[in-house]
């Protein structure tokens, strides 16, 4: 039986997560045209190793779907086979900021790297590691909760809303906010600093990019 050709195999693999190869190029730590190139140009030849590695437990298939050895997983202090149980995953971090301030434009989404989760922690909070980006806190509105240069963990699986703590988008401005769903047919931003007024909007007003699930700062 023959091994399916990698990159046809890379490109079914992101499109079923829904991930760009941009991210997923930042995830190796390449510019963001790199996969892009090996897929439609054949360039490179075949993936370095490290970066083979990377993507199959990212995506938790073995090694050989994306060009490696069939006795690869044996050659890495007995890593078991990725399709079995990853030990992490990453996450494209973007290089846009929200804006728990006034209000910041939103840059383009290009990755600049990736976060490293356990795969177990994952699994544990209910998470789809495709489903999640990281991005950086701008300005003061949410302090205490999340300071200017906090690093945040955003969960775009937006199925059902509650109250908590979330990115939206309102107009070209990415926002952090808390939202309050208290009063029908409105949705009101709270900043956590109390030196910031709520604003009330209708929800045709704005976009709920994802749910903020985890932070990261320096102390």
């Amino acid at each position: 039986m023959n091994e399916p050709d990698p990159r046809t195999r890379l490109l079914e693999l992101a499109t079923d997560r829904g991930v760009s190869l941009a991210a997923l190029s930042a995830l190796i730590s390449r510019n963001s045209a790199y996969l892009q190139q090996f897929v439609r140009k054949g360039s490179p030849r075949k993936l370095e190793e490290s970066d083979r590695r990377t993507l199959a437990r990212f995506f938790e298939v073995a090694e050989t779907e994306l060009g490696g050895m069939k006795d690869n997983s044996s050659s890495h202090g007995g890593y078991l086979n990725a399709a079995v149980r990853p030990d992490w995953v990453a996450v494209p971090r973007l290089s846009l900021g929200a804006s728990a301030g006034p209000g910041a434009m939103a840059s383009e989404e290009e990755p600049i790297g990736a976060f490293r989760f356990s795969a177990r922690w994952c699994r544990q909070q209910g998470l789809d590691p495709a489903q999640l980006t990281a991005i950086a806190v701008a300005g003061d509105s949410m302090e205490p909760t999340l300071r200017d240069g906090d690093e945040i963990l955003v969960d775009r699986t937006v199925q059902s809303l509650r109250e908590g703590v979330y990115v939206v988008r309102v107009g070209d401005a990415l926002l952090v906010k808390r939202l309050d769903f208290a009063q029908p047919g409105r949705i009101v931003l709270i900043s956590d600093n109390q030196a910031y007024s709520p604003v009330e909007l209708a929800p045709e007003e704005l976009q709920v990019i994802g749910r903020v699930v985890w932070k990261g700062g320096r102390l």
